[in-house]
């Protein structure tokens, strides 16, 4: 990475400035050549920072827009219902696909940075998954998944998703027949250990309706009350009470939002239809 490679040059000149000619003992050389690399490293960090945190509001920007329009046109049909529902969400995929193509298209002017972050690869790998999720282009969220920091909720819940609808719910066992956590356990597991007080209703949420959706209540009505201890979260209370009850088929996490329907496991009704929520 260039920025490493300019802050190493830049200790090690410091160093030998001061040690060769005998300016200063070889190991105050030595501590002034490491504080030269680290403010190098710093002063680099910054200005590449200030210029992708730029280009991100500026995708940002076009994500807006586009939901802006489709939240435009989901407003009129409220007062004037499309002729065909069926062509009306026709349309409505249509215009999402054009305004996340035109993001995809961006991220491209990320990648003159990347041999400067270390990390900037996987943050443009991230980006690109979830605007493919949210256009279900779902073999390149596959291909991209193994690249993605999956640091924040709704990324996770996107790995979740995946995972569960490829068949990575199903029950494993070790060498000796012990269980073993599957993929979506994996990903859950680790995504909650991230999570602070009165985050992660999505994760929690997403996870009880895999245990529901694979037979598996008593398991779902668990991960509620873990959630119960960790947040206060309206939906997951009702949940909560409607599994007490006995009332599995009046689960619902529609509460969540946008959060839960960018996930495409469940549609609203176009009468009710949200703007696509910009996942990141």
């Amino acid at each position: 990475m260039y920025s490493l490679l300019i802050s190493s040059t830049a200790g090690i000149a410091v160093a030998l400035a001061l040690a060769l000619p005998g300016v200063s003992k070889w190991y105050w050389a030595v501590l002034f050549g490491v504080l030269a690399f680290f403010a190098s490293n710093a002063v680099i960090g910054y200005f590449i920072n200030r210029r992708v945190k730029a280009l991100m509001a500026e995708m940002q920007g076009i994500l807006a827009d586009g939901q802006r329009k489709m939240q435009e046109k989901t407003q009129a049909w409220r007062f004037r219902p499309p002729g065909s529902i069926k062509q009306a969400q026709i349309d409505m995929a249509k215009m999402q696909h054009e305004f996340v193509a035109k993001a995809l298209e961006f991220t491209d002017n990320f990648r003159k940075f990347e041999k400067w972050s270390p990390l900037l690869s996987r943050q443009i790998a991230t980006m690109q998954m979830q605007l493919h999720y949210q256009d279900r282009n779902f073999k390149a969220v596959d291909d991209l998944l193994p690249k993605c920091l999956l640091l924040e909720p709704v990324t996770v819940a996107m790995a979740m998703a995946r995972a569960f609808q490829s068949g990575g719910y199903e029950k494993a066992t070790d060498g000796k027949g012990r269980p073993v956590p599957n993929q979506v356990d994996r990903y859950f597991q680790k995504g909650v250990a991230r999570l602070r007080y009165g985050q992660g209703a999505l994760l929690y949420g997403l996870y009880a309706w895999i245990k529901i959706k694979s037979g598996d209540v008593d398991g779902a009505f668990e991960t509620l009350l873990a959630a119960d201890k960790k947040m206060e979260n309206e939906c997951l209370k009702r949940n909560i009470e409607n599994l007490k009850n006995n009332r599995v088929k009046h689960f619902s996490l529609a509460g969540l939002g946008d959060e839960w329907y960018v996930l495409g496991l469940e549609e609203p009704k176009l009468g009710g239809q949200r703007s696509p929520r910009r996942p990141f």
